[in-house]
């Protein structure tokens, strides 16, 4: 029996010292009001993302939940409210699957809302689950769409300057590879959702490092946080019906709440005096090294060139046939239809002075206004 007690006490001393030195995530500090501010988090009905958007809205910040259900995003955004004590938390429609929605909730925010000065790019998701797509849904929903979205709400961002990008990624970046010959291929089966996965949280990192190379000197500055190993809807969301019940105890056993996943993407998006360090990777509220793939300068700007043909952001060019892009919804408007209304403006302007040409990326383009998509 003595045995036994012992072995027990050991167990849980040995819990004890994971739980506080490999788990437990560090509490955010960072500016202490918001008030007139704007945030908008994305995926913020759930998990991580609502957990940031609640700190944002209980430091006064006005808040919008840009979700993809309606129903859950404006339940999100009630209970927010009544927890915070901040009326300001509102929903927006945004289905981060589809570029056209990405477009129509730029034009409604752009009309609707006078500043944005954090943007958080919180929604992802892990796997394809019953949906097959012709193009890589995976790198479409944690990649593209956020960087087509970042684009498009540029003018905002500039004005309110100094404002800030937070891009959450995952220290499963370092299993990514992109393969640019086939970047936007359909991805079937578990193996090579595993695969994808890794590869977009790769490309998170490094369009948060082009990302602040090209907006170097605007006042916005640029991150990517890894949250930790979060016992979140990401984590049971696509696991078999029958192992659920005996991995919820073990999650919550190992894995962080999701207030803590939320603390490095608010370090990220709050803490005063990391402006010269726009472009890198946080993990547990300080900066971190990367492995090579996710410095590299060169790949990411080619993951930048190959973003703006998937995104629609330009057109595709026939002189590079093993790349095979697709950048538009089926049905989805041309970003080069003339309309009679005035056009949606979002301009890059590059930093440092590069030895390739951004010009292109720095003509007026304009968006179809397209009303507000219901959420599903």
């Amino acid at each position: 029996m003595e045995a036994l007690l012992l072995g027990a006490g050991l167990l849980l001393g040995a819990y004890v010292l994971v739980y506080y030195n490999l788990v437990k995530a560090p509490p955010c500090g960072g500016i202490g009001s918001l008030r007139g501010r704007t945030a908008v988090v994305t995926g913020a009905n759930s998990g991580i993302g609502k957990m940031t958007a609640l700190e944002l809205a209980r430091r006064g910040a006005r808040v919008v939940l840009a979700c993809r259900s309606r129903e859950r995003g404006e339940a999100a955004a009630f209970d927010l409210r009544q927890e915070s004590g901040n009326n300001e938390v509102i929903f927006m429609a945004l289905d981060l699957a589809s570029l056209a929605s990405v477009r129509a909730f730029a034009t409604a925010f752009l009309s609707s809302e006078p500043r944005l000065d954090i943007l958080i790019h919180n929604a992802g998701i892990s796997s394809c689950g019953r949906t097959r797509e012709a193009f890589n849904l995976l790198l479409r929903v944690n990649h593209v769409s956020p960087f087509l979205l970042t684009h498009l709400l540029l003018p905002h961002l500039r004005m309110c300057a100094p404002s800030r990008v937070v891009v959450v990624s995952s220290a499963a970046h370092r299993r990514g590879h992109l393969d640019f010959t086939r970047l936007n291929h359909p991805v079937i089966g578990w193996r090579q959702e595993l695969r994808a996965y890794a590869d977009s949280k790769l490309a998170n990192v490094l369009f948060a490092r082009e990302l602040a190379t090209q907006l170097e000197g605007t006042g916005i500055t640029c991150y990517a946080a890894h949250p930790g190993p979060v016992n979140s809807e990401l984590f049971l969301r696509h696991v078999p019906g029958w192992l659920c019940p005996f991995l919820r105890p073990l999650a919550w056993l190992v894995l962080r709440t999701p207030g803590g996943g939320a603390q490095t993407p608010l370090y990220c998006a709050l803490q005063e005096g990391i402006e010269p360090l726009s472009g890198r990777y946080f993990a547990n509220c300080h900066v971190e090294e990367v492995p090579p793939a996710a410095r590299d300068d060169q790949s990411a700007h080619r993951l930048w060139e190959a973003s703006k043909r998937l995104a629609g952001l330009e057109p595709v060019e026939d002189d590079n046939p093993d790349e095979e892009i697709q950048p538009e919804d089926p049905g989805a408007p041309s970003l080069s239809t003339s309309l009679p209304e005035e056009p949606i403006v979002s301009e890059f302007s590059p930093g440092k002075q590069r030895s390739q040409d951004f010009s292109k990326l720095t003509q007026r383009i304009q968006v179809k206004a397209e009303p507000e998509p219901q959420g599903s």
